[in-house]
């Protein structure tokens, strides 16, 4: 008999239709069954000896809420036989479908370190998922996010847990390249089912859909950083398992669900996949083409709920690595993002720009980084452009400020969505990646947009930051460290920012997630911090708009 060995995820939804993602025990027919009638299956296809399914449901009922069953052959498998007579019981999983009008509710974070067992002491504090899970199952009829986006370091591919690691070194001589980091796609089946089947996120992610993006951890610390950095991995004799295993992982664990229905049914791949016994050899023939080459492949993804727009943008993947060209993204990705910003702006009154590397950082940060995009391309000579890689990697000053033009292009175009008389009320970028929270709010050299523009910024979900790290972000804001950084500027002649900015709140240490609520063309945020007591704390709420 087929069992249920991870999941269920519910990550597409919209007023008609959902997607369900399971993964299986053996090949098996998976059927998805709601309360109200709707339903859909789909057989399990296979991928290095593990087997899966992604479900579409059809016949959603716009406005409801529907409690669903999964059955594996016909045999039900969620909720977990179990269930009732367990200390965590939870309440039902539910598709909830909006109805037209309705505002929508985005939660946000990133940075997630997969939670050491129940009866462990927790070295990072608590979960900030699992209190979210603990927060609605405690009030099932309660408000919610209508979705969750997770913006990178889903799973750390190079920072193992404890158990994880003794897992790895029954399987194989941890002594040997990449050690106690995970080598190929058997290991990273692994980190995934230590992160997902964490009781309270296993059903925290069977009720509220997500989006997804990867970010550096997913694969490796400062994936691809630089040129020379890519140069140095590829020469080492584990690099292209690990890689092809990360993307073949990646995109079956998380980037098939962020998918609507019918983009599923026009991908080749996902076809192909399917139709075979065993994908493993197509898949992986993918995962070599992407690494050949980024620009024959986008994981970047629209979803649209209602009146919002959401970008989720590649910001690992997609980047040129050339000193000369350098760039956060490739032209072919830079173009359908500023076709996904300006197409038929009229139809959303917000628009969500999902980066995993913030925009706007500190202004110490910024100028160090764009200091050092400036050594690294010779602007000082080869003595210091040597120095400069050093520190790119050492400090990791990667984000967009490493790559000016990319920085001065996305700029460009925020001014350019968030103007005239179709922009929308507010143009909000939304990142993770470095382990605090903060608000900045651009200031424009000569007439700013129409629309609200913000720089909101929240992570990590489950992390820490070291006490020297705090202390460095505080002071990045502050008027010394803009006069230091300006230095900085100078000595690498670099240009000054097409724009300047100043923090509007925090920075915030601690688990935690921040939820914008949208209704119309208003929109407010609360920024809540996980709690030793299992409860979510706001450390922040705020009007972002008048109306």
């Amino acid at each position: 008999m087929a069992e249920l060995r991870l999941g269920p995820l519910l990550r597409y939804a919209d007023g008609s239709s959902a997607t369900v993602w399971v993964e299986t025990s053996r090949p098996c027919t998976a059927e998805v069954r709601c309360a109200d009638g709707a339903r859909g299956e789909a057989r399990t296809f296979q991928v290095a000896g593990h087997h899966y399914a992604l479900v579409p449901v059809t016949g959603l009922t716009p406005g409801t809420t529907t409690p669903y069953d999964v059955l594996l052959d016909g045999t039900r498998v969620w909720p977990l036989p179990d269930s009732p007579g367990s200390p965590r019981r939870f309440p039902p999983s539910v598709i909830r479908t909006p109805h037209e009008g309705d505002g929508v509710r985005v939660a946000f974070g990133s940075c997630r370190w997969a939670a050491p067992p129940a009866d462990a002491h927790d070295p990072v504090g608590p979960d900030a998922l699992d209190t979210l899970a603990a927060h609605i199952a405690s009030d099932p009829d309660g408000e919610r996010p209508d979705v969750l986006l997770l913006l990178g370091d889903q799973v750390y591919a190079d920072e193992t847990s404890e158990a994880t690691r003794r897992w790895l070194a029954a399987r194989r001589d941890l002594s040997d390249p990449p050690g106690s980091e995970v080598a190929d796609y058997e290991e990273y089946t692994r980190l995934y089912y230590e992160s997902w089947l964490d009781p309270e996120v296993r059903w925290l992610l069977s009720t509220v859909p997500s989006c997804m993006i990867f970010d550096d951890h997913d694969v490796i610390d400062d994936w691809n950083t630089s040129a020379a950095w890519l140069e140095d991995m590829r020469a080492t004799p584990w690099w292209r398992e690990r890689l092809l295993s990360g993307l073949m992982s990646y995109w079956v664990h998380q980037h098939l669900g962020n998918l609507s229905p019918a983009e599923l049914a026009a991908d080749p791949l996902y076809a192909a996949v399917r139709e075979l016994p065993d994908a493993t050899d197509e898949l992986r023939a993918f995962a070599c083409k992407a690494d050949a080459d980024p620009s024959a492949v986008r994981w970047s993804y629209r979803r649209d709920f209602g009146r919002v727009r959401l970008l989720m943008v590649d910001t690992r993947a997609a980047r040129v690595l050339e000193e000369d060209d350098r760039a956060m993204l490739d032209p072919g990705e830079s173009e359908w993002l500023r076709e996904q910003a300006l197409t038929e702006r009229g139809s959303y009154d917000h628009l969500l720009i999902g980066t995993s590397l913030p925009w706007l950082l500190p202004h110490l940060v910024h100028d160090a980084e764009a200091w050092n995009a400036a050594l690294c391309r010779g602007e000082r000579g080869a003595r210091w452009a040597r120095f400069g890689e050093d520190l790119r990697r050492r400090a990791d000053l990667e984000h967009w400020a490493a790559f000016p033009a990319s920085f001065t292009a996305l700029t460009e175009l925020i001014a350019q969505a968030g103007s005239g008389a179709e922009a929308p009320a507010t143009v909000l970028v939304l990142s993770g990646d470095v382990h605090h929270a903060y608000v900045a709010e651009p200031v424009w050299p000569s007439g700013a947009p129409d629309a609200r523009v913000l720089q909101l910024t929240c992570s990590p979900v489950h992390n820490s930051i070291p006490l020297s790290i705090r202390i460095g972000f505080r002071f990045g804001w502050s008027a010394a460290a803009r006069a230091l950084g300006r230095r900085f500027a100078r000595h690498g002649r670099c240009e000054r920012p097409a724009v300047d900015w100043r923090k509007k709140g925090g920075p915030w240490f601690g688990n935690q997630l921040l939820t914008l609520t949208l209704k119309g063309r208003s929109a407010r945020l609360r920024l809540e911090q996980a709690q030793p007591n299992r409860a979510l704390k706001t450390v922040e709420e705020s009007a972002l708009t008048s109306l």
